[in-house]
């Protein structure tokens, strides 16, 4: 296939150029099928190192989706047509109950290995870790290795403010009954987790070894401080997800760590939680790549509102999006349009902002308009 009129974003720049496909590959200038795309910008696919979109698409509500690849499939849809080629899904391995289970994480895991070979997106695993689930680090180590998962993230979400205090912690009573236990239960179980505190580091150290020994890259969520920035750091964890604070990432960016931001955040111009603002780190420079949290539209939202506001260019943006998760993720074959890489592409109406086809080594996830016209009457 080749595409011919639309504007190109290559590593050179955007620009008008011919753009051949061949075994799900970018290759050079081929005699087949011709589509034009005039008036579009064709641009490489985003890949999103950090989304739990797809938990509303997994169970919509409690027990309604027993089928998980019903589910991933209905995630599948949702990430193509926001131009999405490669997804980490961020699942949790926690002590809080429900979809952030340990014993869904286990599930959902099977479900997705299973399901693989039906999805054209890339999907892969990110799983997060709550580093007081001492007695679990076995558990969790296994499951890493049973499902392949390639990156790791460490989390800590224990109220240890109120734990420490002696109160109960807000949202309690919820947190129990979403995982099966009564108040009291779940209270005794904080309590319990939080006393061990001295043990954590030491633990985490060795399980963070043990995980890079075998490939498995690592990063920190919610670094508050430059010295919770430094901890994770000497533990290996290189990736710097989400800093709430500039100083967090400015010693990131120090250190040579990698920051990931939310889109979300950009999109709003500020942290739901009165953190540090994304769009004023990203002028910063302070930026590797977005993410798209917990809402799959946002990365193309965001790099839109980042060029509006003239804090970078189409293609400095676009790069949060691509080659940025690409380089964090050491994804050589993907992230830019150039000969010998995957065709991994989105077709985009610039004058609207939406996504009009995602092509994902070379098979169409998505089409729709002007551009499946264009497609049907080649």
């Amino acid at each position: 296939m080749r595409l011919v009129g639309a504007e190109v974003l290559t590593p050179t720049g955007l620009t008008e150029s011919e753009l051949s496909i061949a075994v799900g590959k970018i290759v050079e200038g081929i005699e087949r099928r011709e589509v034009n795309l005039a008036g579009f910008l064709v641009l490489p696919g985003m890949i999103d190192l950090h989304g739990d979109g797809f938990e509303r698409h997994i169970a919509p509500r409690r027990g309604a989706m027993r089928d998980l690849g019903v589910g991933l499939a209905s995630v599948d849809a949702e990430l193509a047509a926001n131009g999405i080629s490669t997804a980490m899904l961020a699942q949790f391995f926690s002590w809080e109950g429900g979809m952030r289970g340990r014993a869904f994480a286990e599930r959902f895991c099977t479900a997705l290995a299973d399901a693989r070979s039906d999805l054209l997106t890339d999907m892969r695993l990110q799983l997060r870790l709550e580093t007081h689930l001492l007695d679990d680090f076995a558990r969790f180590e296994a499951l890493v290795a049973r499902s392949g998962a390639q990156f790791v993230v460490f989390n800590d979400h224990l109220p240890h403010d109120a734990l420490a205090k002696g109160k109960r912690p807000p949202r309690l009573t919820g947190q129990a009954l979403k995982s099966g236990r009564s108040p009291e239960a779940h209270l005794a179980m904080l309590q319990a987790m939080h006393a061990r505190g001295d043990e954590v580091p030491e633990a985490v150290a060795g399980l963070a070894k043990r995980l890079m020994e075998n490939g498995v890259l690592l990063g920190s969520h919610d670094d508050n401080t430059p010295e919770d920035r430094a901890e994770w750091r000497a533990r290996g964890a290189r990736v710097c997800e989400f800093p709430e604070t500039r100083a967090a990432a400015e010693a990131a960016r120090k250190g040579g760590d990698l920051i990931v931001l939310g889109a979300p955040n950009v999109v709003r111009g500020n942290s739901h939680k009165g953190n540090v603002s994304a769009r004023d780190l990203v002028a910063e420079g302070l930026c590797d790549a977005l993410a798209s949290d917990y809402h799959y539209p946002a990365l193309i939202q965001a790099v839109w509102r980042l060029v509006a506001e003239g804090i970078v260019t189409l293609e400095e943006g676009w790069a949060l999006v691509s080659s940025g998760p690409a380089a964090v993720l050491g994804l050589e074959d993907r992230g830019m349009i150039a000969p010998g890489r995957r065709a991994d592409l989105v077709v985009l109406d610039p004058n609207t902002g939406r996504v009009g086809a995602t092509i994902v080594e070379g098979r169409v996830s998505f089409m729709a308009g002007e551009v499946a016209a264009r497609f049907l009457a080649a």
